[in-house]
Order: C-alpha cells, then structure tokens, then sequence
C-alpha cells in the first residue's frame, strides 16, 4: 500500500513538472527552428538569435527592461528595508496603519494600479516615457521588500540594537553592522522578488510609458499580433540568464559559508 503511494505521489510530482516546464522547453525548442512555423520543426538553425541581435527594437527593450529593474530594485530594497526598520521601532498603530497601506498594492489588481498610475502621471502633466515608467516599477517593489523583510526583523531580539550600541556602537553602526546582517536573508529574497516583478510586469508598463520607451513584456505583445520566431530566442535568452543568476544567487553564498567555516576552523 504505502509502495503504491510513493509510485502514485511520484507520478503526481512527474506531471506536475511536466506541466510546468513543458512550456519553456517548447520554446527552447523551437528557438532554433530553422522554419518560421512554431509548430513544425523544420531543422536546426540559430539564424533567429542573430535576427534578435540584429534587430535595433528588440535590443533596445532588453536595455530598457534591464536598466529599469536593476534601478527599480536598487532603490526598492533600500527604500522597503529602511522602511521596514524603522516602522519595527514605531507605535504598533502607526505600524498598522502603514502594513495595511503597504498591503493595498499586492492586493490591488494591476489593472487598478496601471489606471491610477496613469490618471496621477496624467494630472501631474508628466511625459510619459523612462522616468514615469521607472517611478511605477519603485513604488509596486517596495511592499514586496518590505513583505520579505519585516518577518526577519520580527524574528530579532527586540533589545539587540540597544545591546549593540551599549557596546559602543553609533546608531548608523548598529544599523549597518547588527541588524542588516541579521536580516540580509530577507533582504535578499525581497530584492529577487523585486527584481523578477520589474523584469516581468507588463500591465503597469504599457500604461505608464510612452515616446518610443518599451521594456521586453511590451515588446513581445507587439510582435504577438504576427509570427516572428525571434520572440522564442528572445525568450530562451531571458530564461538562461535568470537561470544563471538563480544558480549564482543560491550557489554562491554556500560556496562562501563553506570557505569561511574552513578558515574558522583553521
């Protein structure tokens, strides 16, 4: 019986993947179709990553989208961190009130935030364009920073900081040396989050930009309306370069943990 079990949760766990992947392989596959056809596979080619390099709009939109998120993420984490520090030492109401505030663009629906974005930039009489595009990247990452990084600082010893500085610690030196490193996990994972919904977001992007300013998302709805195989290329180069920085992300720090319980021990 319990064998039967195992066999079925393995074959439940096999499909479930299957149902997962099956979509990025079909379009790493296809990648390298040397037909236009994105259902018939034709032969081996590489001829649609050079139209991708080759096509001025398509590399344009990986510059924007890449400097956006990396701008967007920057200042998200250390907007959303600070935030999320100082509110850990505030009033349990004004703490309320803000986590409740915070909570309104996670649960609001992005074609309510693209539409409120859009009126706000709209009255301001701000052109649309990189800047607008990039201040609505900000404001939607920052309560997912502040979401990673306030259950860490919860966990922490409320009288660590006045411990830290009893010890002869400056409040800035507390700060950065004490209670950052005790938080960096969360900070971390709100910073990828971050990073992973700017790279992503599509909605609140087309509604915010303008004048010739498109990010990756945008772009392939465009080239959507036609069959052009470059948007698989397009596609399979993003999945390997988040592959790559997942793999440094989770590889790297054990890697630097290993090296640093050796030199302990020596």
């Amino acid at each position: 019986m319990k064998k039967s079990r195992r066999i079925g949760s393995k074959i439940f766990m096999g499909v479930l993947m299957l149902f997962f992947y099956a979509p990025i392989i079909y379009t790493i596959f296809f990648s390298f179709n040397s037909g236009r056809s994105l259902t018939h596979f034709d032969g081996f080619s590489l001829q649609w990553y050079g139209k991708m390099f080759s096509d001025s709009n398509m590399l344009q939109a990986v510059f924007y989208t890449i400097v956006i998120a990396v701008i967007a993420t920057a200042v998200s984490t250390i907007v959303g961190t600070i935030t999320a520090i100082g509110l850990s030492k505030s009033h349990r109401i004004l703490k309320l009130i803000v986590e409740q505030v915070n909570n309104f663009p996670l649960m609001n629906p992005d074609i309510v935030t693209a539409i409120g974005l859009l009126m706000l930039f709209s009255g301001l009489h701000a052109s649309k364009g990189f800047v607008t595009m990039l201040l609505a990247h900000i404001m939607f990452c920052i309560p997912y920073v502040m979401l990673s990084v306030t259950p860490k600082l919860k966990s922490l010893d409320s009288n660590i900081l006045e411990a830290a500085m009893d010890l002869g610690c400056t409040p800035m030196q507390a700060l950065i040396k004490v209670i950052v490193p005790q938080i960096m996990p969360g900070v971390v994972s709100g910073a990828l989050i971050a990073f992973t919904m700017s790279f992503d977001d599509f909605v609140i992007s087309y509604f915010v930009t303008g004048n010739g300013v498109s990010n990756i998302s945008i772009l392939v709805y465009t080239m959507s309306k036609r069959v052009n195989p470059s948007i698989n290329a397009l596609s399979t180069l993003i999945i390997v370069i988040i592959s790559v920085f997942l793999l440094l992300v989770n590889i790297v720090p054990s890697l630097y943990n290993k090296s640093k319980a050796k030199s302990a021990k020596g």
